[in-house]
C-alpha cells in the first residue's frame, strides 16, 4: 500500500495540463449549439407548430399530440444532422442524481431493413421501470410500471450521441417520484399567487417568474490520490486524516491565481456548458485549497435546476480527462471550508420588474416592501421545513462550520431595509416610503473613481440573506438537487401571498364603506389595507430577522426563545415535512399530497441510514485492515530497534537511547487497543440499529448511537498518523490531497 501511495503522489507532480481545443468562434456564436432551443425550433418546425410550442412554453397551453408528432420530426432531423443515434428521457429521481435509459432511433422498415424513427408518442411519454428507484413505499418491486413525461419548458439537448429529453417521473398511480414534478407545481403556485398580488400595483402583469442563480462550489483532487483513498472513493469524504500544517489559514487561495491544470479543466468545462446552453459566467478559487466555484447568469428556476444537475454530471466527466476527480460532498476534508451551492432567488414579472428590488416611487416601494415582507412571512412560518429541505447526512457536516451558515434559518436584511420595515411598522399611514438604491462612496485617492455601494452589506453567517434585489439561500449543499429547496421556498412564499391577498381584500371591502376613503378624498382603501396587513406581518415575522453573528452560542439561545427551529439531528429535522402546517401548505397549493410527503420522508430516512451505514462499515475496514496493521508493523520495527540497542549498549545507556522509541511503542499499543475496542463498539451499535424495522427510528439510532463513534475512532487514527513512519502510512495525507501540482 505504501508503494502505491508514493507512486500516485509522485505521478501527481508529473501531471501536465491537457491541451483544450478552443472553438474558433466566439462563445456567443456556439452558445446553445447542442440545444433544441427557439432558434432551432423556428428552423426545423413548421410555423404553426413553432407558434403552438411557444404558447405551451410561455403560457402553459396544453400540448396537442399532433403538435408533438411534428416537434418530434423536427427534433429528429436536427439530432441526426448532429450525429445523434439514440434518445433518452432524462429525469431526476429521489436519488439526488439523474437517470436515463437510451433507446436508438432505429425500427424495422417491414422490408428486412431498418429506418430511423422518432414519433411524438416516444417524445412525450416513456415507461421506465419504477420499482428500482426510491419511492418510500409508493411502488413495490412487483409494481414496476412508472411514467416519464416530457417537460417542454426545459429544452432538449445533446450529450455525445444521445438526444436528452427533460422529463417528470411519476408512478403508475400518479404520485411524483422525482423532483421536477413538484417543482413545476410550486412554480405554478407562486406565479398565480404573486401575479394576483402584483395586480394591486400593476393590472397589466400577466405572469411572475421565479428566478434562480446557483453558485456551485466543488473540490478537485488528483485522480491517482483519489483512487488510493477508499473513503473518498466510496463516501465522497475523508473519514480520517490529520490537518495539513498549511491549509487555508493564510487566506491565499481565495480568488488567487487559478492553477494551470485547473484552468485547462475550467476552459473545457465552460465550452461544453455553453454549448449546452448553460450560461456560465464566473469561475474562481474558493477559500479552501483545491476548492473552486462555478456560477451562471440567472435563469428561470426550473431551467436553472436542470442546468445545475447537468453541469454536475458534465464536470465529473471533464475532470477525469484532466486527471482530476470532482468532489461535490459538502465536507470532504475536516477542518477547512466545506462546499455549498448558494441559491440566489428572486421573482420577476413578464414586463421586467424585479419584485425584490426597490423602486423610485412610494407605490413601487410599497410593492417592494410587500414582496419582501411576504417572503419573510413564508420563511418564518416554515423555517423548520426550509431547514429540512436543505438537510442531508452530508450537508450536516458543513452547516455551522468554517463560514457555512448555521442550521438555524434566519434572514439578514441589512440596515436600510430594516429601517424601512421599522418605518412602515411605526410611522403614520400617509408617510411616503423611501428605499435607496446604490449610493456613492468617495475615496481619498484621486485615481479611484466613486464606488457604488449596495443598500445592504453581506452576512456570511446568514442562511437566507437579502442581497440588494434578491435573497441568497446560502444553506443549500453542494451535491444537493436545488429543486428540494426551491420547492419549499416557492411554496412557502406562495402560501404567504395567498393569505396576504385574502386579508387585504377583506380590509379593502371594510374600508370602502367608510366615508374617509370615498372617491376624491385622496385616501385609497387599497393603499391603507395593504399598509395595515403589512404592519401585522412585519410584527409577526420579526423573529426571523437577525443581522448578527449566526455562529455565536448566544444566537442559539435567542433563536430558541424566538420560536425558531434549532434541532440539529438530521433525521428529526426531516420530521418537519410531516407537520400538519407543511402538509396543509403543499396540499392546498397542489404541490404534493400527504401520501407523497410521507413517501419522500421514508426515502430521506432510508438514505440517511444507508450513508451512515456505508461510512461505518468502511471506517471499520480501514481501521482494522489498513491502519492497525501498519501501526503494529512500525511498532515491531521500534521493538527491534530497542532490542538491538540493548545488545550493543549497557542497560543504562540502552534505556537512555531507547526512551523515545519505548514511549512510541506504548502510545501505539494504547491507541491501537483503543481503536479495536471502538470499532467493536461501532459494529455492535450498527448491528443493534439494523434490527429496527421503522425507518424513522432506525435513522435516529444511526444518528444518535452510530455516527458519534466516528470522531472517537478518527481522533486515535489521526494521532497515529503523526507518529507512524511516513513511508509506511497507507493513505495519501491532507498535505498531498489538498495541493494541486
Amino acid at each position: 500500500m505504501q508503494t502505491l501511495r508514493f507512486q500516485v503522489v509522485g505521478e501527481a507532480f508529473k501531471k501536465k495540463p491537457l491541451v483544450v481545443e478552443t472553438p474558433s468562434e466566439r462563445p456567443s456564436e456556439y452558445y446553445g449549439c447542442k440545444v433544441f432551443n427557439r432558434e432551432k425550433m423556428y428552423k426545423y418546425l413548421p410555423l404553426d407548430v413553432y407558434n403552438a410550442m411557444v404558447d405551451v412554453i410561455d403560457n402553459g397551453a396544453r400540448l396537442d399530440r399532433k403538435v408533438a408528432d411534428a416537434v418530434a420530426a423536427g427534433m429528429k432531423q436536427w439530432a441526426v444532422e448532429n450525429g445523434v443515434t439514440h434518445y433518452t428521457h432524462w429525469f431526476q429521481p429521489l436519488t439526488e442524481g439523474t437517470a436515463e435509459k437510451h433507446d436508438s432511433f432505429v425500427e424495422h422498415d417491414g422490408k428486412g431493413g431498418m429506418v430511423e424513427e422518432f414519433s411524438g408518442k416516444l417524445l412525450v411519454q416513456q415507461e421506465p421501470d419504477a420499482s428500482s428507484f426510491p419511492s418510500g413505499g409508493i411502488r413495490s418491486t412487483f409494481e414496476a410500471r412508472g411514467y416519464s413525461a416530457w417537460d417542454p419548458t426545459s429544452p432538449v439537448f445533446i450529450i455525445d450521441d444521445t438526444l436528452c429529453i427533460p422529463t417528470v417521473f411519476i408512478s403508475y398511480s400518479g404520485e411524483s417520484l422525482d423532483y421536477k414534478a413538484p417543482l413545476l407545481r410550486a412554480l405554478h403556485a407562486v406565479n398565480v399567487a404573486a401575479t394576483e398580488v402584483c395586480h394591486y400595483f400593476d393590472p397589466e402583469v400577466k405572469k411572475v417568474t421565479s428566478n434562480l442563480g446557483w453558485e456551485q462550489e466543488y473540490f478537485l483532487v488528483d485522480e491517482g490520490l483519489y483512487a488510493a483513498r477508499p473513503d473518498l472513493l466510496l463516501t465522497g469524504r475523508t473519514l480520517m486524516g490529520h490537518d495539513s500544517a498549511k491549509n487555508q489559514q493564510m487566506d491565499d487561495h481565495y480568488f488567487g491565481s487559478i492553477p494551470e491544470r485547473v484552468a485547462a479543466f475550467m476552459r473545457e468545462l465552460e465550452i461544453e456548458a455553453l454549448q449546452l446552453g448553460i450560461p456560465c459566467k464566473t469561475r474562481h478559487n474558493e477559500v479552501a485549497p483545491n476548492q473552486f466555484e462555478l456560477a451562471p447568469i440567472f435563469e428561470e428556476t426550473n431551467l436553472a435546476v436542470d442546468h445545475n444537475m447537468l453541469i454536475m454530471s458534465v464536470m465529473k466527466r471533464v475532470a477525469r480527462k484532466h486527471g482530476f476527480r470532482v468532489l461535490l460532498h459538502e465536507k470532504p476534508f475536516a477542518g477547512i471550508n466545506g462546499s455549498g451551492k448558494h441559491n440566489n432567488w428572486s421573482l420577476s414579472t413578464d414586463n421586467g420588474i424585479l419584485l425584490h428590488a426597490p423602486g423610485k416611487t412610494p407605490e413601487q416601494n410599497l410593492r417592494f416592501a410587500t414582496f419582501i415582507v411576504e417572503t419573510l412571512m413564508g420563511v418564518y412560518k416554515h423555517n423548520g421545513l426550509l431547514k429540512a429541505s436543505i438537510m442531508s447526512a452530508t450537508n450536516a457536516h458543513r452547516l455551522g462550520a468554517n463560514e457555512a451558515p448555521p442550521a438555524i434559518i434566519s434572514s439578514f436584511l441589512g440596515k436600510q431595509l430594516t429601517e424601512m420595515l421599522d418605518h412602515i411598522e411605526k410611522a403614520d399611514k400617509n408617510d411616503a416610503l423611501a428605499m435607496g438604491g446604490k449610493q456613492g462612496m468617495k475615496m481619498d485617492i484621486p485615481e479611484i473613481p466613486e464606488l457604488l455601494i449596495d443598500n445592504t452589506d453581506r452576512n456570511r453567517t446568514s442562511p437566507f440573506a437579502f442581497t440588494g434585489n434578491r435573497f441568497e439561500f446560502r444553506a443549500v449543499g453542494s451535491e444537493a438537487n436545488c429543486a428540494s429547496a426551491m420547492i419549499t421556498l416557492n411554496s412557502a412564499v406562495a402560501e404567504a401571498l395567498v393569505d396576504f391577498k385574502k386579508r387585504v381584500d377583506q380590509k379593502i371591502e371594510e374600508y370602502s364603506k367608510l366615508p374617509e376613503y370615498s372617491e376624491g378624498t385622496g385616501h385609497t382603501a387599497k393603499f391603507h389595507a395593504i399598509i395595515d396587513v403589512l404592519r401585522e406581518d412585519i410584527k409577526t415575522c420579526k423573529p426571523i430577522r437577525f443581522d448578527g453573528n449566526g455562529y455565536s452560542d448566544e444566537w442559539v439561545v435567542e433563536a430558541e426563545k424566538r420560536g425558531l427551529d434549532v434541532e440539529k439531528s438530521c433525521p428529526k429535522i426531516f420530521e418537519r415535512y410531516l407537520d400538519e402546517s407543511s402538509i396543509k401548505m403543499f396540499e392546498s397549493l397542489g404541490v404534493m399530497t400527504r401520501k407523497e410527503l410521507e413517501a419522500r420522508n421514508e426515502v430521506k430516512w432510508e438514505t440517511y441510514t444507508k450513508k451512515i451505514q456505508i461510512e461505518a462499515r468502511l471506517l471499520g475496514d480501514l481501521s482494522m485492515n489498513h491502519i492497525i496493521p501498519v501501526a503494529t508493523s512500525y511498532q515491531s520495527a521500534l521493538l527491534k530497534n530497542v532490542e538491538n540497542m540493548t545488545a550493543i549498549f549497557s542497560a543504562e545507556k540502552a534505556q537512555q537511547l531507547s526512551a523515545r522509541n519505548i514511549k512510541l511503542i506504548e502510545e501505539i499499543a494504547e491507541r491501537t487497543s483503543a481503536i479495536e475496542k471502538m470499532v467493536e463498539d461501532l459494529v455492535n451499535a450498527r448491528k443493534k440499529a439494523n434490527k429496527i424495522e421503522d425507518e424513522h427510528q432506525k435513522a435516529i439510532a444511526y444518528h444518535d448511537e452510530v455516527e458519534p463513534k466516528f470522531d472517537e475512532i478518527r481522533y486515535q487514527i489521526d494521532k497515529l498518523e503523526l507518529i507512524v513512519d511516513d513511508s509506511l502510512w497507507p493513505l495519501p495525507k491532507y498535505r498531498e490531497l489538498l495541493f494541486i501540482r
